[in-house]
């Protein structure tokens, strides 16, 4: 963390908290009041701080915070030095993207963190992972100069994602769901709920009680659910894929949520400069990206076709620029995304979600 001995940082910190608390930041050039929703969220306590460890990543780590819904306040930002910070949660989901600040400015950034157990890919053993919330702030230069923490309002909107290893909460570098990145998309009001898993179809998500089951209960009026699952329904034929889309769609909205049915993203496969059936999630046994378009208009369901939306960016790209959205000049794979290929789907998705209104403008980022 970017401070020179512990008396500055208490006097730095208690000058922030003061601040903050009147919905301003300390900035020693003038900047832009940050967004209504950075300023609604809790105050700064320094004594969070003490939980902090290390300078570049500075890992922050709150174990006495049962699962749940936080709202969390950082303070960006260094009284000495330049600084860039990105912040992450849990399992490398990222909250916010590098901020800038010049010597002696600071900003305040407001989120809300989906705090669960198992934290990361949800077809894992309860306790995989730490207890409580784990913050990490990373980035050229990180500076972190202040935490708030409070349980986050009831009226909190969950986006909620069912969805496989191209959606999930990836533990380990250099795999990137665009579900870990989704996020920073989004600010105080809303959480996202990725309750997704490497491997899974929409057969075995509705076989094993930790996927939909599971995922079911947490859902209410005003929350929207996301279903991506294709890649794993190798086997599916046209008519079960139909029917457990079907069942998933009853269900959520018995719940009184909003479905939102995904297309899966296309594999970086091509022929003759387009990409090919395989790309395309087409098996021998069904087309299954136009079985959702189908199940989406016959059941009057939100679709976000982020097939459509990635084949038309890869082929736009070609075959050697598309390459670094993938992992495949790293270890070969033309399917899973990188940490930058993750961060360009989650836009995608979250452009789409946008344009469906389906939640309050203000959540977003």
């Amino acid at each position: 963390m970017k401070v020179t001995t512990p008396s500055r940082r208490r006097t730095t910190l208690a000058l922030s908290a003061v601040l903050i608390a009147a919905g301003l930041t300390i900035p020693a050039t003038a900047e832009a009041s940050p967004p209504g929703l950075d300023l609604a969220g809790p105050k700064v306590d320094p004594a969070l701080l003490d939980s902090c460890t290390g300078e570049d990543p500075v890992v922050c780590t709150f174990d006495d915070l049962a699962p749940g819904d936080y709202d969390v306040t950082v303070v960006l930002g260094s009284d000495d030095a330049a600084a860039s910070t990105a912040v992450f949660a849990e399992s490398r989901r990222q909250m916010l993207t590098a901020t800038d600040t010049a010597a002696g400015e600071h900003v305040r950034r407001a989120f809300t963190v989906d705090v669960r157990d198992p934290e990361g890919q949800q077809n894992q053993p309860i306790g995989t992972g730490t207890p409580g919330l784990s913050l990490t702030f990373s980035g050229d230069a990180p500076a972190i100069a202040g935490i708030g923490i409070a349980p986050a309002l009831p009226r909190t909107k969950k986006i909620a994602l069912i969805g496989d290893s191209t959606v999930t909460d990836q533990e380990a570098w250099p795999y990137t769901g665009w579900g870990q990145r989704l996020p920073a998309h989004v600010g105080l009001g809303a959480t996202v709920v990725n309750h997704s898993g490497s491997g899974e179809s929409t057969v075995s998500v509705l076989a094993k009680a930790s996927m939909f089951d599971a995922l079911e209960p947490q859902l209410g009026t005003g929350d929207v659910a996301l279903i991506q699952l294709a890649h794993n329904d190798k086997t599916t034929t046209a008519e079960q894929y139909r029917a457990n889309l079907t069942e998933m769609v009853d269900r959520i909205r018995a719940r009184g949520a909003t479905p939102v049915l995904v297309t899966p993203i296309v594999r970086l496969r091509f022929t003759n400069g387009v990409i090919n059936p395989v790309g395309l999630i087409v098996t021998d046994l069904a087309d299954l990206p136009a079985e959702m378009r189908d199940v989406a208009a016959q059941l009057d369901v939100p679709l976000i076709d982020l097939t459509q939306r990635s084949r038309e960016l890869v082929e736009s790209l070609g075959p050697v620029e598309s390459e670094p959205i993938y992992l495949i000049r790293i270890n070969g794979d033309r399917t899973h995304t990188s940490e930058y290929g993750a961060g360009v789907y989650a836009g995608i998705v979250a452009e789409e979600l946008q344009k469906l209104d389906l939640l309050p403008a203000s959540i977003w980022r």
